[in-house]
């Protein structure tokens, strides 16, 4: 290992922590490690409340993240029907419910298929997405109004995994590519039903060829780290 010519670590972010915490802890643990500070940057920011496979980069390797960001992605997601939240996930509380009477399995997965392909998606009011120089999270917290708008990104396969008629919970699997927010998909999904959607689950499962079962947990980081052959 070589951290200042620059390194790939491969995290399994935790959940209810930002993509930038869970990387200034291993900047910390590194830099404690070798006596200097170790430049990290992160190739795609998950979500606090999304758990799943953040790349990290080291020293030189930090010119690579441009190139790891437009690997394709995969991700496994919860959905609570019936229901709509600000920020289309747990983060806030529920702002409005509706019905859903005649939501099926058959339904759900004909209205899936409507979401492969090419679409446009309007960002979460609450993300990082720059409006007029300001993070869209930033004016919508200040109580702000303002207008996101619409994207192409790309739905690779979208597979029903579970659906529970009595619950109104369904799980899913998405394949998608670079700039794709599912919780703008649960959203859009919800709106497709007649019912509203919100995530209460989420994790990115692959970025490229890596896996979150080749991942590496913060707990188990500087375990990690005491085994690897450090240079420079």
């Amino acid at each position: 290992m070589h951290f200042r010519e620059g390194e790939i670590i491969c995290i399994d972010k935790p959940y209810a922590m930002s993509s930038f915490g869970a990387l200034a802890h291993i900047r910390y643990l590194l830099t404690k490690r070798m006596g200097y500070k170790v430049k990290v940057g992160h190739a795609g920011t998950l979500d606090p409340l999304a758990t799943g496979v953040l790349i990290l980069c080291t020293g030189k390797k930090t010119k690579e993240i441009e190139t790891l960001q437009a690997h394709d992605k995969e991700y496994v997601a919860t959905l609570q029907l019936g229901a709509s939240t600000a920020s289309h996930d747990m983060e806030h509380p529920v702002d409005e419910r509706f019905s859903t009477d005649g939501i099926t399995r058959e339904r759900v997965e004909q209205v899936l298929q409507g979401f492969v392909g090419d679409i446009m998606q309007v960002p979460p009011v609450y993300s990082a997405v720059c409006v007029n120089g300001k993070r869209a999270y930033q004016l919508s917290r200040k109580g702000k109004d303002f207008e996101i708008k619409a994207k192409q990104v790309r739905i690779d396969h979208l597979e029903l995994l579970h659906f529970d008629p009595e619950l109104m919970q369904m799980s899913i699997r998405v394949g998608c590519g670079k700039g794709t927010y599912i919780r703008s998909l649960a959203r859009d999904i919800g709106e497709a039903l007649s019912s509203g959607a919100y995530l209460t689950s989420l994790c990115r499962t692959r970025v490229g060829k890596v896996r979150v079962e080749d991942c590496i947990t913060l707990e188990h980081f500087p375990q990690w780290l005491e085994q690897q052959h450090i240079e420079g």
